[in-house]
């Protein structure tokens, strides 16, 4: 379904034999619109992040996740699943308030990352004014160590507020 969309997909990294090998096989049925690279190339990563308009990172689990934190620097919109550092970081579009920086789904599913996928191409393609919003908004995210110190500060000032010495 997903080479059926007006897309290009460049996968960069390595996994399970079974995911590498359905990724050549689709990387050769269909040249012009898929692209594997079964590798660790972090100069290549870089310039992959750049050049993109989106990000997916359908992870299983994910402590930290600092690939779609590096995405949205560039303006490349994530598309996670919802665990972990991904949930934590990428705030799921929505159309009603126009907040948000990138797309999520919660279940571990083809079908749910399908839908997270197709509805940001929606976007991107027929709704240029929010995708250069949500563009905007992933860019200016603040995902910085002075922002989780504050955080941080804040909960530690909450606990002893509320202790009784």
């Amino acid at each position: 379904e997903l080479v059926e969309e007006d897309l290009q997909l460049v996968v960069l990294g390595t996994g399970e034999e079974q995911y590498q090998s359905m990724l050549n096989y689709y990387s050769g049925k269909y040249p012009n619109k898929v692209a594997t690279i079964l590798t660790f190339d972090a100069a290549l990563a870089q310039q992959i992040y750049a050049s993109s308009d989106m990000f997916l990172m359908p992870s299983l689990f994910e402590p930290c996740g600092i690939g779609q934190m590096i995405a949205m620097r560039y303006g490349s919109i994530p598309l996670v699943r919802e665990t972990g550092g991904l949930k934590d970081t990428v705030v799921p579009y929505n159309k009603y308030t126009g907040e948000g920086n990138g797309f999520s789904f919660a279940n571990y599913n083809a079908h749910e990352m399908y839908y997270c996928i197709k509805s940001a191409i929606d976007i991107y393609k027929y709704d240029k004014l929010a995708w250069n919003n949500i563009v905007r908004s992933a860019m200016n995210t603040d995902n910085s160590w002075k922002k989780s110190a504050k955080e941080y500060l804040r909960a530690y000032q909450e606990i002893v507020e509320q202790r009784s010495w």
